[in-house]
C-alpha cells in the first residue's frame, strides 16, 4: 500500500475553512497521507499551523513569512518565531524566499529578510523551506552564501540551477507544475535529480496537477505527481511514492 508525505501544503488557507476537518481526516484514513507538511506565510498562518499540529496527529508544520510580505517583517517577528518553534511538531523554517514576479515587496527588503530567516533557521538547527519565482540569481547569491539545509519547493528551475543547490545540500521538491505539458524544464530536473534528494508536494489549495488542474487542490492529487515523476523516470509508483516518503523524513527529522 502506498504511503504519503505531502512535504508542502497549507490547510490553514481561508478555502478549507468549510471541510477541513472531514478533509484532513478523509485524506489519513482513506487516501494514505501519512504525514502533511503544513507551511506558513506570515505571522498569522503560523499560529494556525501550530493549531493544526496541535489537533492532527498527521500534521506537522513550518513556520514563516512568505517573501510577498517581507515589507511588514520587523524583529520582534523573529521572537515570535524563535517561540513558535519551541513546539515539537514546527520541524522546518517557511516558507521563505524570494519573488520578483508580483514584487509586492521591495526586492532588498524580500533579500535582508530571506538572509534573516536563513539565520533563524541555522541557530535553531531546523531546514528551511524555500520560495523563489524569478529571482534565482539573488536567490543562489544568498543561499550559497549560507550554510543551511532545506529544499526548494515547487522547483520550477533549470537542470543547472538544480545542480548547484543540490551540491550545497538542498531538496527539490515537485508540485502539480511537473504534469503540465508544457513544463519542458520541471520534467527535465525530475528525470535529473537523485533518487535521494527529491520530494512531493501539492502547495494545496494551489497549483492542482492535471487531470484536477483549475480545480481547488488538496494532498490526494499527489497520486498524479508521482505518477508523473515515476514515468519520467522509467521508475515504479511505488518506487517513487516510497523513496518521496523517505526524503521527506530524512530532511524534516520525522
Amino acid at each position: 500500500m502506498l504511503s504519503f508525505f505531502d512535504s508542502h501544503a497549507h490547510y490553514m488557507d481561508e478555502r478549507f475553512d468549510e471541510d477541513r476537518n472531514e478533509l484532513l481526516i478523509s485524506l489519513n484514513k482513506e487516501e494514505n497521507v501519512e504525514y502533511i507538511m503544513n507551511v506558513s506565510y506570515d505571522i498569522p498562518s503560523s499560529y494556525k499551523t501550530v493549531e493544526l499540529c496541535d489537533k492532527y496527529n498527521f500534521c506537522l508544520g513550518a513556520v514563516g513569512v512568505h517573501p510577498h510580505d517581507a515589507d511588514s517583517v520587523t524583529n520582534s517577528d523573529y521572537d515570535l518565531l524563535r517561540k513558535l518553534c519551541e513546539h515539537k511538531k514546527i520541524l522546518a523554517i517557511g516558507e521563505t524566499g524570494l519573488d520578483y514576479h508580483y514584487d509586492n515587496s521591495e526586492r532588498e527588503k524580500q533579500k535582508i529578510e530571506f538572509a534573516n530567516h536563513l539565520d533563524l533557521a541555522k541557530e535553531l538547527k531546523l531546514p528551511v523551506i524555500i520560495h523563489e519565482r524569478e529571482a534565482v540569481k539573488d536567490a543562489l547569491d544568498i543561499v550559497l552564501s549560507k550554510d543551511n539545509v532545506g529544499v526548494f519547493h515547487c522547483f520550477s528551475g533549470s537542470v543547472e540551477t538544480a545542480r548547484i543547490l543540490l551540491n550545497k545540500g538542498y531538496y527539490i521538491s515537485f508540485a502539480g507544475p511537473v504534469t503540465f505539458k508544457n513544463a519542458k524544464y520541471v520534467k527535465e530536473v525530475a528525470k535529473y535529480v537523485p533518487h535521494d534528494r527529491f520530494l512531493i508536494e501539492t502547495d494545496c489549495p494551489y497549483l492542482a496537477p492535471h487531470p484536477k488542474r483549475g480545480e481547488r487542490n488538496n494532498s490526494s492529487n499527489l497520486k498524479y505527481i508521482v505518477e508523473e515523476i515515476a514515468t519520467l523516470r522509467e521508475d515504479t509508483v511505488e518506487n517513487i511514492a516510497k523513496l518521496s516518503f523517505d526524503n521527506a523524513r530524512r530532511l524534516f527529522g520525522v
